[in-house]
């Protein structure tokens, strides 16, 4: 965990880790896959990186979830990621694997775990393993489109799934646990007092009854890492 005064500066960190895992991965193989997450802080990363000397003709984009709207609707996430900064980069279309939330949420959930499993050429029973992915927490502990006590928290067979949000009164798409914590890195970005109790429940050493669902995000054999800024720290008695 790594504690920044500020939001501003979670957002440039994450923008530098970001760059630096894009970096390695065209390196290491010519491509490097990251998903990227709704909300505040990861919008201002992705900004952030408008400026950045990248070879976007090698990174593919993908989406930890997604809400059943159009991809030009003000709640969908990527019509933010889009407006922030896909639209002002020089990266190919096919490139941008975004869920189709204007569908039928299971249809969506269907189709994007067959074009994840196009694209990474699995048979059935592997998962994908992206080399960054880009995840926030809500105040309940939420991330992603997983939430307290939704069916997609026991969702282990999919790689995509609809989920109905009874708090929100509409369905979800997302990502399951074992397309997260196949990654190799897993950045959570947090920011605000607010959720000081989500950090410390998720952050506990154990997991249990208690853990949130962020909490159960948990890499198998990657790195896990948290940013937050300092105000959610003082209130978690994390700095």
């Amino acid at each position: 965990m790594r504690v920044f005064e500020t939001p501003e500066a979670v957002s440039v960190a994450a923008r530098d880790l970001f760059v630096t895992k894009a970096r390695a991965a065209i390196a290491a193989r010519k491509r490097f896959d990251v998903v990227l997450a709704g909300g505040r802080t990861p919008e201002a990363v992705y900004k952030l990186l408008v400026a950045s000397d990248l070879e976007w003709k090698r990174i593919h984009v993908w989406f930890g979830d997604e809400r059943c709207v159009p991809p030009v609707h003000v709640d969908s996430n990527f019509h933010m990621a889009a407006e922030a900064l896909l639209t002002k980069v020089s990266i190919p279309a096919g490139n941008v694997h975004r869920m189709h939330g204007e569908l039928e949420a299971y249809r969506s959930a269907e189709a994007y775990e067959n074009e994840m499993k196009r694209e990474f050429k699995l048979d059935d029973g592997e998962w994908p393993r992206f080399d960054l992915v880009l995840l926030g927490m809500g105040p309940d502990g939420h991330t992603a489109s997983l939430f307290p006590d939704t069916t997609a928290l026991e969702d282990d067979q999919q790689l995509c799934c609809a989920t109905w949000v009874e708090k929100l009164k509409a369905y979800r798409i997302t990502l399951t646990y074992p397309v997260l914590n196949q990654a190799a890195h897993v950045l959570f970005l947090a920011c605000g007092a607010d959720k000081a109790t989500a950090l410390k429940l998720a952050t506990a050493d154990e997991v249990d009854h208690k853990t949130p669902p962020a909490g159960r995000v948990r890499p198998n054999a990657g790195e896990l890492e948290w940013f937050i800024d300092r105000a959610l720290a003082a209130a978690s008695g994390r700095g």
